[in-house]
């Protein structure tokens, strides 16, 4: 069994892990940290959400920080809020036994004078959402001439939020970096637009499943549910869950805000998560699912872009999603870190063709639920 001594990574980083219960590398842990730990330039891996990316490049990203350079040596670019403190949370929880290394997040919705004032501190990493880094270079408050490393989460998230610019911006100012490290589930044509001539056309890569990269730790459903049957079969299905913990995906607010309200109305312990929250009201709604005061969360595609809660059970999508990568995106809020999870799809008669081709673009078989 592949050890993450084997993949080349210190006894004090292996401590650190061990405690958060971490021992046996994932799969793409396994492809990525020994590349990148024995001095690997840039690197292109396509992986989707909950396969263990954050310890795949955030271990031989700490590895490479000097620590006694007081300048910022790394950069991560992140989706969301959410989903930059959590890489940060990791990256300190890492190195609780080793020589400290600094890490500030800089995002939308903290108080950026605030930030401002935190980045006039030592600071080795920063992990940024583009927006805010954006509005921090326009300051002078932040400068990345000292940048070795440029890590991208999520690629093909971020051009879909319209990050296009930011992320065309942070690669001219980060000129003199010496890797280029880019994660996506999808290499949709705009992230392979992205690549050319922003990351070596000898970059290594990496590709965890040869089709979409869906999660083969979920089991897929579906069952057939007419729309004003969906409210009590979604009802039904919760009370039967037990403790365990899940996510149902609506395609609009509307839509989610009504779920939300008629499952509590059920006693249903449930809150829901959607765009038109501002983003206390968000971090409020977070703060309780994550803390377990809420057993169950309703979101949109839009606004679940970075929950990363583990221990989910299970994903139900009250309907399909829209487009295809959100199916990916949705389904890999479950089974992560090598955990096994089920995704439940209601669809009408008339939506059998469309889960067929759900089916044979993401090679992965649906089972009918009964």
């Amino acid at each position: 069994m592949t050890t993450f001594k084997e993949l080349g990574i210190a006894p004090d980083y292996i401590k650190g892990l061990q405690e958060l219960g971490i021992e046996v590398p994932t799969e793409i842990q396994k492809k990525v940290i020994p590349f990148l730990m024995q001095g690997g330039g840039d690197l292109i891996a396509q992986a989707q959400t909950g396969t263990g990316k954050t310890a795949a490049f955030g271990l031989p990203l700490l590895s490479r920080i000097d620590p006694e350079a007081k300048e910022i040596q790394g950069l991560v670019i992140a989706t969301t809020r959410e989903l930059a403190k959590q890489i940060s949370k990791q990256l300190f929880r890492y190195t609780k036994y080793t020589s400290k290394i600094f890490t500030e997040v800089v995002c939308g919705g903290d108080d950026i004078e605030r930030q401002v004032a935190s980045l006039r501190r030592p600071t080795h990493i920063v992990v940024a959402t583009p927006g805010r880094l954006m509005d921090l270079l326009k300051r002078k408050a932040i400068s990345l001439d000292s940048v070795k490393h440029l890590v991208l989460d999520e690629a093909d998230e971020m051009l879909s939020m319209g990050f296009k610019k930011e992320l065309e911006s942070i690669f001219l100012q980060t000129k003199k970096r010496e890797t280029t490290w880019l994660f996506s589930a999808t290499m949709q044509k705009g992230v392979r637009q992205m690549i050319e001539g922003n990351i070596s056309a000898s970059a290594h890569m990496v590709r965890i499943d040869e089709a979409h990269t869906v999660n083969r730790n979920i089991e897929h459903y579906f069952s057939y549910c007419q729309r004003d049957k969906k409210l009590e079969f979604i009802n039904d299905f919760l009370r039967q869950r037990g403790a365990e913990r899940g996510l149902i995906f609506c395609r609009t607010k509307a839509g989610a805000v009504t779920l939300c309200k008629e499952l509590s109305e059920k006693g249903i312990s449930i809150d829901v998560l959607q765009g038109d929250l501002t983003q206390k009201e968000r971090d409020k709604v977070m703060r309780a699912f994550k803390k377990e005061r809420v057993q169950f969360l309703i979101a949109t595609d839009v606004a679940a872009r970075g929950i990363d809660i583990p221990g989910l059970s299970f994903v139900v999508h009250h309907q399909l999603p829209d487009e295809l990568k959100y199916y990916t995106h949705r389904s890999g809020r479950t089974a992560r870190a090598g955990k096994k999870g089920i995704s439940i799809a209601l669809i009408e008669q008339k939506e059998k063709q469309r889960l067929g081709k759900f089916a044979s673009e993401l090679e992965i078989s649906f089972k009918p639920l009964f």
